[in-house]
């Protein structure tokens, strides 16, 4: 397949082999990489992990300049894209029952890509303005529901339990290479293009993806059950499933806090570096870019720091230092410190904790749920982790309006970081190695 993407498909494997024997330090990738529907899923995967950079900048980029959002604009465009997790619960249920997970998942990248395409139009037709802005953003975030209510059952059927940890390391690499490298193109394509036709980019990246996964065959997951259940029993299942277990209740908890956060931060971020700190969308697409390679060596370290202290000390490790690096930001505004380099510092530090925590937790949520159950849980555990989003943005733009961005990225950051404490009386500490549960 990579033959038509300008290697030969030898040639490619090889360096891809290469590529998880780096990240993993041992022989057990060699055969991820051998799966030709995972090298498929992975290629789609990295053109989209690369288009999403470009809209992370210019959506909200467009709200700023083109638009003149105000904070609590910014903080409801925002709001909208993650608004859609609300519904996660009752997506995920319904995806159980459904079971053609491969489909959804196609389904959905056509449905962000056709989203997008509406922004450059609206833009050339005159008819741009905010709440035609919010509302691809609306859609924008039900498709991004829709594929990840579908995603665990499709990843569980994509590698064999012993390449959880690998395949989602690869798959995070990827994602970090992306943010290294996205946000500059971005930033580039937003000034020669203009942020509305930049976003033209992100839509074509969603139909690759598409292409990908429906070329990436698997065995689909049983829609059969012990007994009969209705809708409403399998929503409270998945409800009481989640809630009643230890490790994936922690988990939830603490990467709720986080997002909690992580969104207040972002909702604020572009608006804060293009007027505080005086960046323009080139230098915020560098900056963010530089800070990416935290990511980058947050997913290639994952895996061997996990080897050596433990998944559970790394996951740990990962909630703690999330969000706590984002002080630098209204502390450089205050002190007159350079802000494109705090901008930059913030990003390394919390894009590797991320990952630390990303790759170890998502391998972990996958071992231990209860494969009849993966759909409704990941919805239930999605409409709390990613639903708590909008509040977070929304409460950012409104607090901003009255205190200041500054102030409020500030307290995020702080808030972010106590999300540790979830953790401390869970058993997630304590896990040694996630394939041994």
């Amino acid at each position: 397949m990579f033959a038509r993407y300008g290697c030969s498909d030898t040639s490619c494997r090889e360096w891809l082999i290469r590529m998880s024997k780096w990240v993993g330090g041992s022989d057990e990738p060699t055969s991820l990489w051998r799966s030709a529907p995972f090298r498929r899923f992975w290629f789609g995967n990295a053109v989209s992990s690369f288009g999403d950079q470009i809209t992370a900048l210019a959506l909200p980029f467009i709200a700023v300049t083109e638009l003149h959002a105000t904070p609590f604009q910014a903080g409801v465009l925002t709001a909208s894209l993650w608004a859609p997790n609300l519904l996660a619960l009752f997506i995920g249920t319904w995806v159980d029952a459904f079971g053609r997970q491969r489909a959804l998942l196609v389904v959905a990248n056509v449905a962000q890509a056709a989203a997008l395409t509406v922004v450059p139009v609206a833009f050339i037709t005159g008819a741009l303005t905010m709440p035609l802005l919010y509302g691809s953003a609306l859609m924008l975030g039900l498709g991004g529901v829709l594929f990840d209510s579908a995603y665990p059952s499709f990843f569980v059927r994509l590698v064999r339990k012993d390449q959880y940890v690998s395949a989602n390391s690869a798959l995070s690499t990827t994602i970090g290479v992306a943010s290294v490298g996205g946000p500059a193109v971005a930033g580039g394509l937003v000034q020669v293009l203009g942020a509305p036709f930049a976003l033209v980019a992100d839509a074509v990246s969603f139909v690759v993806s598409a292409v990908a996964v429906a070329s990436a065959r698997v065995g689909q997951a049983s829609t059969e059950v012990s007994r009969p259940e209705s809708y409403r029993q399998r929503l409270t299942l998945g409800v009481a499933y989640l809630s009643h277990h230890p490790i994936l209740r922690a988990s939830l908890l603490a990467s709720a806090t986080m997002n909690l956060a992580a969104l207040a931060i972002q909702a604020l971020l572009v608006l804060y570096a293009t007027r505080p700190l005086g960046l323009g969308a080139a230098e915020i697409g560098i900056a963010l870019g530089i800070g990416a390679a935290g990511g980058l060596l947050g997913a290639v370290t994952a895996v061997p720091l996990a080897n050596r202290i433990g998944s559970g000390t790394a996951i740990t490790l990962g909630v703690l230092l999330n969000a706590l690096p984002f002080l630098a930001l209204p502390i450089a505004d205050a002190a007159h410190l350079d802000g494109f380099l705090a901008l930059c510092v913030a990003e390394v530090v919390s894009s590797w904790a991320i990952m630390q925590f990303d790759v170890n937790n998502n391998s972990l949520r996958a071992v231990v749920t209860q494969d009849d159950m993966r759909g409704r849980v990941s919805g239930a555990y999605s409409t709390v982790n990613y639903g708590i989003r909008p509040i977070g943005a929304f409460a950012a733009g409104t607090a901003a309006s009255v205190l200041g961005a500054g102030a409020v990225i500030g307290v995020a950051a702080c808030v972010g970081t106590i999300a540790v404490l979830w953790l401390i009386r869970s058993p997630i500490p304590q896990v040694r190695h996630v394939a041994d549960l």
